[in-house]
């Protein structure tokens, strides 16, 4: 069985028995379902079902999984990447193998769906970074046939940001509030919304042209400044996937893609409240009003 999804803009075929994601319980993929078509290109072809190998990786990094207390590690055997989440027996973890030359990759889709999830989302990172994309842990908004992508660590008021935009600028939509996917093709930045919106369903199969971003900070006012540079460059990093920085290949990637992204749309800091007259100095400031 063979069961095509595109996102942001590329191809992804899942093969199996499990290969209808949203029958499989992972309900934010069925927006971004396409009719399957053998002649497509693909970004990556995906194996479902039970996955039983264990293979010995060099591990590149470790790091804790949501509130869970579960660990990933990450790490590569010859051209392989591998993604262990949880433990490896019993059924209780799974296990993501993904084969950088030949653009395919094994996961269980059988086993926790958070795991899965996950999983799909790190993986597809990969898949999709040699095309200049990369996910990015922010809120987007749409505002006048334009996105704007709010970024910041956890806790630092990106959902609540977006908000205060649906609440007081006229118009404007949330895309996405967790991980949206950038690109940019032939030179022009796009923001796409995902399946993976973390506690906000907004699973959109849509594109628009990416108008900023826009990193916050809380403080007790508003200001906001252009960045530029390296200190653009520094304002995007921490929303990619960390876990890229330990391998070569994969930190080049991120980093081209951050380069384009920079020399393609202006990057702001915003030093603000959690108020309305934050959402419209960024707005005036973004769009010119």
């Amino acid at each position: 069985m063979y069961n095509d999804y595109v996102i942001a803009d590329r191809r992804i075929r899942f093969v199996g028995p499990q290969s209808d994601l949203a029958a499989a319980g992972l309900r934010s993929f069925a927006p971004f379902a396409v009719e399957y078509d053998p002649e497509a290109e693909t970004a990556v072809e995906i194996e479902t079902g039970p996955y039983n190998g264990a293979p010995n990786f060099e591990e590149l990094t470790r790091f804790d999984f949501g509130e869970e207390e579960t660990v990933c590690r990450f790490g590569r055997i010859g051209n392989e990447y591998v993604l262990v989440i949880g433990e490896e027996r019993r059924g209780r973890g799974a296990t993501f193998v993904y084969d950088i030359d030949e653009r395919k990759m094994k996961c269980d889709i059988g086993t926790r769906l958070p795991y899965v999830r996950f999983g799909l989302w790190f993986m597809a990172n990969i898949a999709l970074a040699p095309h200049l994309t990369a996910a990015v842990h922010a809120s987007a908004i749409v505002h006048n046939g334009e996105a704007v992508v709010f970024l910041g660590e956890s806790g630092t008021g990106k959902s609540t940001h977006a908000k205060l935009w649906r609440e007081n600028i006229e118009g404007a939509e949330l895309l996405n509030d967790d991980s949206p996917f950038v690109a940019v093709t032939d030179g022009r930045p796009v923001a796409f919304g995902s399946p993976w919106s973390g506690k906000t369903p907004r699973y959109k199969n849509e594109r628009y042209p990416l108008r900023a971003a826009v990193r916050l900070s809380q403080a007790p006012h508003n200001s906001i400044r252009r960045l530029r540079g390296a200190r653009a460059v520094g304002a995007l990093l921490p929303s990619l996937p960390p876990a890229f920085a330990y391998d070569d290949r994969l930190e080049n990637l991120m980093l081209d893609t951050l380069s384009a992204i920079v020399n393609a749309v202006p990057v702001y800091h915003l030093e603000c409240r959690p108020d309305a007259e934050a959402a419209r100095l960024v707005h005036d400031t973004i769009f010119g009003i």
